[in-house]
């Protein structure tokens, strides 16, 4: 009866654990969306800048 506590209690923490690293790859895709959105408005803002100085 307690290895099949452990055994529940593995698949719960193995269960936590991929949980939590599919959440961070989430993250880490949500803030490389950000900068690059940052990155073109940036470009843009430097493209209008240089026409309007030409």
């Amino acid at each position: 009866m307690n290895q099949m506590h452990e055994h529940l209690a593995r698949a719960q923490m193995s269960a936590r654990l991929d949980e939590a690293q599919a959440q961070r790859l989430g993250n880490q895709l949500i803030r490389a969306h950000r900068q690059s959105r940052r990155a073109e408005q940036a470009a843009r803002a430097a493209r209008t800048a240089l026409a309007r100085a030409l």
